[in-house]
């Protein structure tokens, strides 16, 4: 086994954080910011690129820490290895409300694809690449699902999702259309395409963008119901606007806020 072994524990339901236990000399390899707590003695150490034991030279450090570029990550990971004599650990946390998902890249053939910012962290030895694709129609309409990341090895990964998480088993042939934004990954024998929805009114007034993706199994698939961007998205369409007050959004609480500051203006 190339990646170290590592144990963990996951905690709490709706924000939840993985707490990671390391033998003496154990690493952890994280996203810059996913950093939560350690025990005295682990030391943190900024890597290049993602830190795998199969990057031997520096043109193997730079093609890894070019394509973190392009998934829109930091040339840099930050890797905590347990200097104690004995067991220690170290905790990180979900970026937004969701779950944290364990992935053990031994029962998934030693790969698995995911969406570019849900990797969170993984043991010392595991690859995080990109995983192209071949195909013109995802590339062009894709969206979120266009650069996914692939994380490859024999060690645990964890990925986070958003909102609640519902895992599916395709069984061979067996078709199941998502919303591209919504997939958080899948194992690498699923089959991944981009379709169009189709129809006048759908494609103008659905709301629900012109394309989704098709997953064809056999396969496992992870699928979130409350995407980053989506929740982005809904956050700034109810920020104030600029100039504004932040009560005169057309409520009830609104217009009694404004009688009790002596606004008369309706």
């Amino acid at each position: 086994m190339q990646a170290h072994e590592i144990d963990y524990h996951i905690y709490g339901e709706e924000m939840q954080y993985v707490e990671i236990e390391l033998d003496p000399q154990e690493i952890v390899i994280a996203e810059a910011g996913s950093f939560m707590m350690m025990d005295n003695g682990i030391k943190m150490e900024t890597i290049f690129g993602d830190g795998s034991q199969q990057q031997s030279g520096l043109f193997d450090k730079l093609l890894s820490a070019g394509k973190r570029v392009l998934t829109g990550e930091s040339l840099f990971m930050t890797a905590y290895i347990n200097q104690n004599y004995g067991k220690s650990k170290v905790s990180f946390a979900a970026p937004y409300p969701g779950k944290i998902i364990a992935i053990d890249l031994t029962q998934y053939g030693g790969k698995f694809i995911c969406q570019k910012d849900s990797f969170l962290c993984a043991a010392k030895g595991v690859a995080i690449g990109i995983e192209f694709s071949r195909k013109l129609g995802r590339g062009l309409f894709g969206g979120e699902g266009f650069i996914m990341q692939k994380i490859e090895g024999d060690g645990m990964a964890f990925v986070h999702s958003g909102g609640t998480l519902a895992k599916k088993e395709l069984a061979a042939g067996e078709i199941l259309k998502v919303d591209t934004g919504c997939i958080v990954g899948f194992t690498k024998d699923v089959d991944y395409d981009i379709e169009f929805i189709g129809g006048i009114k759908n494609s103008l007034f659905g709301g629900e963008g012109l394309f989704y993706a098709t997953l064809r199994g056999p396969g496992t698939v992870y699928i979130q119901s409350l995407p980053f961007s989506r929740l982005a998205d809904r956050i700034i369409a109810s920020a104030p606007k600029a100039g504004g007050n932040s009560r005169e959004e057309g409520s009830l609480l609104g217009g009694l806020g404004r009688m009790i500051d002596g606004d008369n203006r309706f």
